[in-house]
């Protein structure tokens, strides 16, 4: 069982390795021009140079692959000769800065030929002084120097010879500045690191936003999930020992029933009943602030709806595997011998049963997780699979990308999950 398993890792291991890079080359390389998201729609040819250079987006598609898995903070620290660390203000914005001996933490600007740092004290005091010793002289008698500005970027300035820029400023979007590098390194420690990178529509990390969507998907979920696996698993094996029979026929029709109507409808259909009619419960999914089971009664409705649609295909999947097992040359035999009826039901036709409902419950658990953005859209449900749609509209590939790997691990995860309880159902896997 243990070679089976590791056999199963190694392979899951190399399908992430093989999807995230067609999730990066499609996100990439999708239709849409970022920069005008952004910056505008009538932006100029150089204000859109300014930007793609800005953010990396000028470099092989090879390099900001690896950038985006392992970062480039260890590249920055070579060019930049100290120390790099990434803290997180009081208004959640994340900030990297270069270390000095002393412990206190540096960033650099340019005004006219004269290089500022920046200065951050242990007590968050902010001091700024002229720090031109650090130019360094280059070929034809000018000078140059690597140090993070602040922007989040370990740049190269040249000194005389700056560029205008257009950088994000808080609260006042994005503005045309001077005192512009020549080289940026958008600084970033990778994805497997748990840093994607800041999020071009907020300007906030995407980990951080990511983690709170994910959350509330996660609650969401996993209310549907505990809901109607164990109805849908019990009314499954009920019509399926039942074949032909009235119960059989109820189950079969309303879960056949359920599965094809579209969520949105089913979403609309009880919204209608349930808040329009009834006004027994809200029919949008407003949180704000607030964690999901702080505001319970706002699951309801997208809880039901997932409930409805899952109830009636792990039903229908569940029954025609226990009708395909009770009709199998085993099953026969154990009722020949003598067997309780209790017994071969429970100890041989369940087992195996079990086994296709259990690929399809661990393959909607990754559909549960992102594949609810229309039950998350009709609620107004801030959840992962929302916000993965307004990414995509808006080619913000860096929220995109990682939202996209969150599923791909759900998946394998699930699937290696699904993988090890196969070796318990079944002993022929087991000792495959």
């Amino acid at each position: 069982m243990l070679v089976f398993i590791l056999r199963r890792f190694v392979l899951l291991f190399l399908t992430m390795v093989l999807v995230s890079i067609a999730v990066f080359v499609i996100a990439e390389s999708s239709p849409g021009n970022i920069a005008k998201n952004v910056l505008g729609a009538f932006i100029t040819p150089e204000q859109e140079a300014s930007f793609i250079i800005q953010n990396g987006l000028d470099k092989p598609m090879h390099k900001r692959y690896l950038y985006w898995v392992i970062g480039n903070d260890r590249i920055a620290l070579k060019k930049i000769g100290m120390p790099l660390k990434k803290i997180t203000t009081r208004k959640g914005f994340e900030e990297w800065w270069a270390v000095k001996k002393d412990g206190s933490l540096l960033r650099w600007k340019v005004e006219k030929n004269d290089l500022i740092a920046i200065n951050r004290l242990p007590d968050g005091t902010r001091k700024d002084y002229k720090d031109n010793d650090r130019w360094q002289t280059i070929g034809n008698g000018k000078k140059e120097f690597w140090g993070v500005d602040t922007q989040n970027h370990a740049v190269r300035w040249v000194k005389g010879d700056t560029e205008k820029v257009w950088a994000f400023v808080t609260g006042k979007g994005w503005m045309e500045s001077s005192g512009g590098p020549k080289e940026y390194i958008p600084l970033k420690k990778g994805i497997i690191r748990g840093d994607p990178g800041i999020s071009f529509r907020t300007g906030r990390p995407v980990s951080k936003s990511l983690f709170i969507r994910l959350r509330n998907s996660i609650v969401l979920a996993a209310s549907a999930f505990v809901i109607v696996m164990p109805l849908a698993l019990l009314l499954g094996m009920i019509a399926g020992l039942e074949e032909g029979s009235v119960k059989d026929r109820v189950l079969s029709i309303g879960g056949m029933m359920f599965s094809v109507v579209p969520e949105f409808a089913t979403g609309i259909f009880l919204t209608l009943i349930f808040s329009v009619w009834l006004d027994w419960l809200p029919g949008a999914a407003v949180l704000g602030a607030s964690a999901p089971w702080e505001k319970p009664v706002m699951l309801v409705l997208p809880v039901l709806t997932l409930t409805l649609i899952e109830l009636g295909y792990v039903l229908r999947i569940t029954r025609s595997s226990m009708v395909e097992v009770m009709k199998s040359p085993y099953i026969r035999t154990a009722f020949l011998k003598g067997l309780p009826y209790r017994q071969v039901i429970m100890k041989h036709a369940v087992r195996n049963a079990l086994i296709a409902p259990i690929t399809v419950i661990m393959l909607h658990v990754n559909w549960l997780l992102g594949g609810i953005v229309i039950v998350e859209v009709v609620f107004g449900y801030p959840g992962l699979g929302a916000y993965l749609l307004d990414s995509a509209l808006y080619k913000d590939f860096n929220a995109l990308e990682a939202g996209a790997m969150i599923m791909v691990t759900a998946a394998v995860g699930t699937q290696l999950i699904a993988d090890i309880i196969y070796t318990f159902l079944n002993p022929r896997i087991r000792y495959a």
